[in-house]
């Protein structure tokens, strides 16, 4: 059985290293520049882990600032097999609730400013052009082990979902949250992309665990976005995400994942011109 080691890229509120055993912290660099944050090292349940905070420990770093090649390649560096995410997100349907968790399996980008790829022909980039295939943006074989952890935890979740990736730091307008809707969106956050992407180019499997934190600006009932009502919610619920990461990592260890490793690297190799 290969062994696996797991990324933790935690979001707003939720980059918690009192998960681990075992835990040291680790300041690295990359030919892409330094992460966002020193990576903490330890274990949960006997796996391998390395936490990073994606907007730095303070939350200073704003989405369209983050070195996301740098946080992908330091993971990478470190021997990581795995990246398991977490998302503050808003809801762009009725059905997402507040509070409720999001295990996502697509997403649409609308960014704009940012490195989404390690292939770009400079001299710290890897040879060719890479086009990686993102039907599966989300790796499906980690995400049927998280959504089996949600369940079992018994928290109100839902098995899919498509994420709208804004550039922010801004929130969207009532109209752009309208036409986010009518795409057929049903989250929207701004932080997965690149962020995925990379993860796929490195040859990682990635998932993400987003929570609803609030209705964007569509819900005309509902007052619009404010960053005092995400963080109300963030700390009501952050525990939910967190004991799904425990328990996702814990069920992991006790598979074979050399297929599934095997499988993202060829990926890969593949897709190279």
């Amino acid at each position: 059985m290969s062994k696996i080691k797991i990324g933790i890229i935690g979001g707003s509120g939720l980059n918690d290293p009192k998960i681990l055993s075992n835990k040291a912290e680790k300041s690295v660099t990359t030919a892409y520049g330094d992460p966002s944050s020193v990576l903490t090292l330890g274990q949960i349940d006997g796996v391998d882990v390395v936490i990073l905070a994606r907007h730095g420990k303070a939350h200073e770093i704003n989405p369209s600032q983050i070195n996301y090649r740098a946080n992908i390649k330091a993971l990478q560096q470190e021997g990581c097999t795995h990246i398991l995410a977490t998302n503050a997100c808003g809801s762009l349907k009725d059905e997402y609730k507040k509070g409720e968790l999001c295990i996502v399996d697509q997403f649409i980008d609308r960014t704009f400013k940012r490195e989404n790829s390690f292939y770009n022909g400079l001299p710290t980039d890897p040879k060719g052009v890479l086009h990686i295939p993102m039907g599966e943006p989300f790796c499906p074989d980690t995400r049927n082990v998280m959504i089996r952890a949600t369940r079992e935890l018994g928290y109100a979740f839902h098995q899919r979902g498509t994420i709208v990736i804004i550039e922010g730091p801004r929130f969207s307008t009532r109209a752009e949250s309208k036409m986010f809707r009518n795409w057929g969106g049903d989250l929207i956050g701004m932080t997965t992309v690149p962020e995925v992407c990379l993860a796929k180019e490195a040859g990682m499997s990635y998932v993400s665990i987003a929570m609803v934190t609030d209705y964007d600006a569509w819900k005309e009932d509902e007052p619009h976005v404010t960053v005092e009502e995400v963080l109300e919610i963030l700390k009501e619920n952050a525990d939910k995400a967190t004991q799904v990461l425990k328990k996702t990592v814990s069920l992991m260890g006790k598979m074979d994942w050399s297929q599934v490793v095997t499988t993202n690297h060829e990926i890969v190799a593949k897709g190279v011109m």
